[in-house]
């Protein structure tokens, strides 16, 4: 699925600990600090893409690290503080699912306070962090998910509510669900969806168009389900836009950062697994797909992570 992939490299893209040396000195501001690392490399600040070569953190060959070990040594303008409300476990879980959630919603979908948003499979780590974050904007949440429990779960988190994908009637039931608010709420909330995040492909555009506004906007982050997107005449008579969104530049990612940190929002963590030798279990786990957020391996040292 992704470029760049090389066997032997380290694995793991997102990572948080302490700045213990510094190419600067002794006089470095960031020694002893609790930073995070950007999980991408050449994209510093474009809307539309890297300004130069791109790679990721982990498992690939640009750049040749990974965070899957005690010591990593990056650029000193590719970490970011740790926000003073975040342990490291939750700073370590934030990079890449909340750039990714960032630019999905705000960047490619635009999205307003009052506006409806769904947000496809309410399990995995990047659509809770877009339900945590749409929520704290102002949005109002939907969700799908194949377990109700992960439907309940995204609820307590502020979302509208939400529907099993599995029910082939889930966008007459959205539908329903949608006009039921837009009435509670005495027409504030047009019963008609904004934007879509979507993380699975396939047949998204048939499935939503019907509930839709006109000029609404599906935003996809990834294809889980399906190798394509079907796009018909159907979405280009409603003015529909179907935008690709991939993780995000250093500069979208310091933005989403200060927001959390304003809003005091720490990612959805699943279970916090104790030493490297842990690893395996924890792809195992991701694998099986029955988490609710996300996996974080905690360095066993009494300093944690250092970098």
């Amino acid at each position: 699925m992704y470029p760049g992939i090389e066997d032997g490299s380290i694995m793991g893209m997102d990572g948080a600990g302490v700045v213990i040396a510094s190419g600067q000195g002794d006089g470095d501001a960031l020694l002893h600090k609790r930073v995070f690392l950007t999980p991408t490399r050449g994209w510093k600040s474009d809307l539309d893409g890297p300004e130069e070569r791109f790679g990721f953190v982990g498992g690939g060959a640009y750049p040749p690290i990974g965070t899957i070990t005690e010591y990593v040594v990056v650029e000193r303008d590719e970490v970011i503080e740790v926000p003073e409300h975040m342990s490291f476990e939750e700073a370590a879980a934030w990079p890449c699912c909340g750039i990714t959630a960032w630019r999905s919603l705000f960047v490619k979908g635009a999205l307003k306070a009052g506006q409806n948003v769904l947000i496809t499979g309410a399990g995995g780590g990047v659509a809770l962090q877009c339900l945590q974050l749409a929520v704290a904007a102002g949005a109002n949440v939907y969700v799908t998910s194949g377990d109700q429990a992960k439907i309940d779960n995204a609820v307590s988190m502020g979302a509208k509510g939400g529907v099993i994908y599995k029910n082939p009637q889930w966008p007459a039931e959205l539908g329903a669900l949608l006009q039921t608010n837009s009435e509670s709420s005495s027409g504030a909330a047009k019963p008609l969806l904004d934007l879509v995040i979507d993380q699975g492909g396939g047949e998204i555009c048939a499935q939503t168009s019907k509930i839709m506004k006109n000029g609404g906007i599906i935003s996809c982050f990834g294809m889980h389900g399906a190798r394509g997107i079907n796009f018909t005449m159907r979405e280009v008579l409603k003015n529909i836009e179907l935008k690709g969104s991939t993780l995000g530049s250093q500069k979208e990612l310091e933005d989403a950062t200060q927001f959390i940190a304003q809003h005091r929002i720490s990612p959805v963590i699943s279970e916090v697994l104790q030493g490297l030798d842990s690893a395996d279990k924890a792809f195992d786990m991701l694998q099986k797909g029955t988490i609710m957020g996300k996996i974080v391996v905690k360095i066993a040292t009494p300093e944690g992570a250092r970098l």
